[in-house]
């Protein structure tokens, strides 16, 4: 490791006593210890006083914490810690290298009321606008934060691992526990935990064999637990839910041991890490969809059901116990998924790879998207006209042979399709009435006012449509697709890219064996008519233009498409190209003005000692486009990738 990463130093501040045992507090202390191990220099701070909505003592320790840093430490706030604080640290974020760690908004919290929630809100808002780069333990949160006006640009997700110690525990959960079933629900006590749904669930299965645990802090929310301790009273139960308060690691893990099935009827969270853990012991488990766990929470070994709905969580609880046979296969099912989940290290891995972009001054994180609506717009006839309709009834062909597939294997869910730098939507639009089958949308680009323009759009083509804020690099681009997507695709984008980033996707596209449809990538040549003598001047300039850095190093331009389809070769892939030209004529004057002077903005850029034979042609051409005197046609090119079992109707 060279010397300047192993001295590097970097600086936790939590609110109160760091070894609280809840998610958020192990989060930051395995990823602490993780980094250590990597020979990096991590520490954890508490601070003292009230927050999340804080005292004046909390103020003070913060502003002194901050004060003391020396300049440009790279000081990590725990969203707890600084979201009330944006005042703080607004005083100190020219001078320290401030980076939040988000759990999930603070107004996301359950029980809060509007006046809170507002508060929370805002005073969060503009925290955030005081930092350097953003850490989410979940896509979840970071999409949240679009709400928030966090640039899409300057967040990055490092989910967490799970304790080294769960991950003994799975070895003596090969045979199905004899006896009485026991119940196990780990979390401290709140409601947005909602443990006195679980209790109210268990209540009406008093005539069925079960023991329940209940792990976690009671004094957290003093209030709140003992209005579950009088519940379970109450209801009887005393004797069959255990309380056990909160508990050191040792003895967390004999109860992990010791269970049959985990239960989370969180309201919400920002990750669930322990359904992490659960999976990690070999559990099966029963969990909500709150907040990020519809998506966390979405695996082998976990089944789910709709957050705060008591009735069906006892549903699901009955099920299990009046059914071992399917509580034996889920938590066979969990065991193979175990050996999946994340390890700290990994968590580590992402965790550096954002500082390293945040240390690295890539500024353009903070750029709305260059591709302004208004350009998208007037290309969309165009781009609409020129792509190869063979490719698509092509791919349309494969995408009903895997449904058919899947319908056999008794799977009917929609087939994932993913849109890189989906702009506002326009490769949805076309695609969405050409593909005639089942079809779910995950769009992915920078600018989150181009992603509300698509929502809206494709909103009206009745299909699952989802959009999330990301700067897609070569270190994240994997991360946003989904082990089951069936379809990569994306439009006039991967001439801008670099060959880093376009071997990542190759890999992600490989590694889940998905289609992949990238059309309308810049082919190097352009053509106006009639001729002038210095067209072959702003090619040239352009194309040098194409190659530079457009964020994630030097671009491919017009080479683009041959590296995608041999990167994607080399894995196998059924690789078909197809010529996609634009064809522009005096319906599309707008467009033509608009595409020739960006070709002369490239082309100054790349020679500024060129502007006037640049500026006169560019005069000359608008002179031909108001006598309607003028064409133009630009080469793309469409590109469509099956993979190999692609022969043999894919599954």
């Amino acid at each position: 490791m060279p010397e300047s990463e192993s001295s590097a130093f970097v600086e936790f501040l939590v609110p109160g006593d760091p070894d609280q045992n809840t998610g958020g507090y192990r989060y930051v202390r395995k990823l602490v210890e993780a980094l250590n191990e990597r020979g990096y220099r991590a520490r954890v701070t508490g601070l003292p006083g009230r927050f999340p909505r804080p005292d004046t003592e909390a103020r003070a320790a913060l502003a002194q914490q901050l004060g003391a840093m020396p300049d440009g430490t790279c000081a990590v706030l725990d969203g707890l810690a600084m979201g009330g604080l944006p005042e703080v640290l607004g005083k100190h974020h020219e001078r320290l290298q401030m980076l939040a760690l988000v759990h999930h908004p603070l107004a996301d919290e359950t029980g809060l009321n509007e006046a809170d929630r507002a508060w929370f809100f805002e005073a969060e808002r503009r925290a955030l606008a005081f930092v350097q780069g953003v850490v989410t333990t979940s896509r979840h949160t970071a999409s949240r934060l679009a709400d928030y006006d966090v640039p899409a640009g300057i967040i990055r997700v490092a989910e967490p691992g799970v304790a080294k110690i769960s991950d003994l525990v799975a070895a003596d959960k090969l045979a199905t526990t004899q006896g009485v079933p026991r119940l196990l629900c780990v979390a401290h006590f709140s409601p947005r935990k909602a443990q006195h749904q679980l209790v109210e669930a268990l209540k009406s299965l008093d005539g069925l064999p079960w023991h329940c645990v209940l792990a976690g802090s009671e004094t957290r929310n003093a209030r709140y637990g003992e209005q579950v301790r009088q519940q379970i009273l109450a209801a009887g139960l005393e004797d069959r839910i255990e309380l056990t308060g909160e508990l050191e690691e040792g003895a967390l893990a004999e109860q992990y041991r010791r269970a049959d099935i985990f239960v989370l009827p969180s309201l919400y969270e920002g990750y669930g890490m322990v359904i992490d853990e659960a999976l990690a012991c070999g559990l099966p488990v029963i969990s909500s969809d709150g907040g990020a766990l519809a998506s966390t929470g979405a695996r082998p070994g976990v089944v789910q059901y709709c957050a705060g709905d008591v009735r069906a969580l006892s549903a699901r609880i009955r099920r299990w116990l009046e059914h071992p046979e399917e509580r034996a296969h889920a938590g066979k099912l969990a065991r193979k998924e175990s050996r999946r989940i994340r390890a700290w290290s990994d968590t580590a891995v992402d965790f550096l790879a954002a500082m390293a972009e945040f240390r690295g001054g890539q500024r353009q994180a903070h750029r709305q998207s260059s591709f302004a609506s208004h350009w998208l717009t007037a290309r969309e006839g165009a781009d609409h006209r020129a792509r190869s309709r063979a490719l698509t009834v092509q791919l349309n062909r494969w995408l009903n042979r895997r449904y058919t597939d899947q319908q056999a294997g008794n799977r009917h869910k929609p087939l994932r399709i993913v849109d890189l730098g989906a702009g506002r939507g326009s490769n949805a639009v076309y695609l969405v009435r050409a593909l005639q089958v089942p079809q779910s949308w995950l769009a992915l680009d920078q600018d989150t006012g181009l992603l509300r323009e698509a929502s809206q759009r494709v909103s009206a083509l009745d299909v699952p449509f989802e959009t999330e804020a990301a700067l897609l690099t070569p270190e994240s681009v994997g991360q946003h697709l989904s082990a089951d997507v069936a379809v990569i695709t994306a439009s006039a984008l991967i001439d801008l890219v670099s060959e880093r980033w376009l071997n990542a996707l190759v890999d992600a596209a490989a590694a889940r064996k998905a289609a992949v449809l990238v059309v309308l990538s810049y082919g190097g040549q352009f053509d106006v008519s009639p001729g002038h003598s210095d067209d072959s001047l702003i090619r040239e300039l352009v194309n040098q233009h194409q190659q530079g850095d457009k964020g994630t190093g030097a671009a491919l331009g017009p080479e683009a498409t041959a590296a995608l389809q041999q990167g994607l070769a080399r894995h196998g892939y059924e690789v078909e190209l197809a010529d996609s030209p634009w064809q522009l004529g005096s319906g599309d004057a707008a467009l033509m003005e608009m595409l020739m002077t960006g070709w002369v903005e490239a082309a100054l850029e790349q020679a500024p000692d060129h502007r006037d034979r640049v500026s006169g042609w560019l005069e000359t051409r608008k002179v031909q486009l108001a006598e309607a005197g003028l064409t133009i046609r630009v080469n793309h090119v469409d590109l469509l990738a099956l993979p190999p079992e692609a022969m043999a109707c894919p599954t």
